[in-house]
């Protein structure tokens, strides 16, 4: 049995039906569900990008690992190599660590959490936490764990699938940064100064 790729197919359904269950608790707390449904353009045309992509990444690993045909078998270097076989475990572990870290930022977040910008009055900018030294946690694990994926499941279609999320990862990033800086004035043009996008910054 492929026990990595198990654990990151589990893994990944796991934290969408998180996602899923995100959404429902913002839309029994918005009024029609504001920040759920995207409103800006940019924002509406990633989405016709992402929700396939999405579908896609929750499907590859599952069918690598129950129909093994091309294109999504995996390569015979990740089936028989010992060193690329250590370095799947490791992927996998990192994987569920991912999902951890995701869920703690997401209780951080609490009702604040949204999936699209809005222009909702009073929104809490927050600071603490993993928020502390990185503006997008969230999105820093999930291209971390897409990383993971591609190493575990390392077929074309998946790595093609990885490249585009992480590049809508860094355009959504960036589209967030715009409307938080204009929400949020100095306080945030402080908060960039201090922090990394996805990576740390220990100034």
């Amino acid at each position: 049995m492929d026990v990595p790729g198990v654990l990151l197919t589990a893994t990944i359904w796991s934290y969408w039906i998180g996602v899923g269950a995100m959404i429902v608790r913002i839309r029994r707390h918005t009024r029609g569900g504001v920040g759920v449904v995207p409103q800006q353009p940019l924002e509406r045309l990633m989405w016709l990008i992402w929700v396939p992509l999405v579908i896609a990444w929750i499907a590859l690993p599952w069918l690598a690992l129950n129909r093994p045909q091309p294109p999504w078998a995996l390569p015979e270097f990740a089936r028989s190599e010992p060193a690329y076989a250590a370095l799947r475990w490791i992927a996998a572990i990192v994987a569920v660590g991912c999902l951890a870290a995701t869920i703690k930022c997401w209780a951080r977040m609490g009702r604040g959490w949204r999936m699209a910008v809005t222009d909702e009055a009073n929104q809490t900018l927050i600071t603490d936490g993993m928020f502390r030294r990185i503006r997008h946690p969230i999105y820093a694990f999930s291209i971390l764990l897409m990383l993971c994926t591609m190493v575990i499941v390392p077929a074309w279609p998946m790595l093609a699938l990885g490249v585009v999320h992480i590049g809508l990862m860094v355009v959504k990033a960036r589209n967030e940064e715009r409307h938080l800086l204009a929400s949020h004035g100095e306080a945030y043009a402080r908060y960039l100064e201090a922090t990394g996008r996805f990576v740390p910054r220990f100034r």
